[in-house]
């Protein structure tokens, strides 16, 4: 396995967890609780909470912060400057730390960048969530999720590819990535896939 590598002017705080082969770039800060997998990414400015689970080959790009409560599974690309919170209704004035609600981003998701994910949704596999979008309810898997507030506008392939589905179908429909030949089916507002 390759080693993980550490820019000089990030902070790692004792504690914190990193699988093999991580790369931890400019100014980042990762707390002692965080426990990050292998081959992943930090880029510029990110922040990585205490309460904070990774798992392998996760890129973080430039300013998102990761606050407590978050999961990112497997496979996860969060875009420039996205958003996670973990609070639904903040007031400087009031202590709310013991509300935190989690957020779950299943394997394979893309977070768009400047894309907001507001705290205690999940967001599905291999989902795809627009650059700028807003998520405030759960995204099922393979969702392609855009606008504000972000709503489902069709469907994507784990390859990222858009597939020619309508939202939903009555009778199951089938589509074909077409980058990698994958077949998927559509039944009532449920994506699977089938294989190759």
């Amino acid at each position: 396995m390759a080693a993980t590598t550490i820019h000089e002017s990030a902070i790692v705080d004792a504690g914190a967890t990193l699988g093999d082969g991580c790369r931890v770039w400019h100014f980042v800060h990762i707390c002692a609780g965080a426990r990050i997998g292998a081959r992943c990414s930090f880029g510029q400015n990110v922040f990585v909470g205490n309460d904070v689970t990774i798992g392998d080959n996760v890129k973080v790009q430039n300013n998102v912060s990761v606050y407590d409560a978050v999961t990112l599974e497997d496979d996860v690309f969060c875009g420039p400057s996205m958003v996670f919170t973990n609070v639904y209704n903040p007031r400087s004035a009031v202590t709310r730390k013991d509300e935190y609600r989690r957020t779950l981003v299943k394997r394979g998701a893309t977070l768009g960048a400047n894309s907001t994910i507001v705290c205690g949704v999940t967001v599905g596999q291999y989902a795809f969530v627009g650059a700028g979008a807003v998520v405030n309810r759960d995204v099922p898997d393979f969702a392609l999720m855009l606008g504000v507030p972000a709503r489902q506008a069709g469907w994507m392939s784990r390859h990222g590819e858009r597939l020619a589905l309508p939202l939903q179908a009555d009778a199951p429909l089938q589509a074909t990535c077409p980058h990698t030949g994958e077949r998927y089916r559509l039944a009532g507002r449920r994506l699977e896939l089938l294989g190759r």
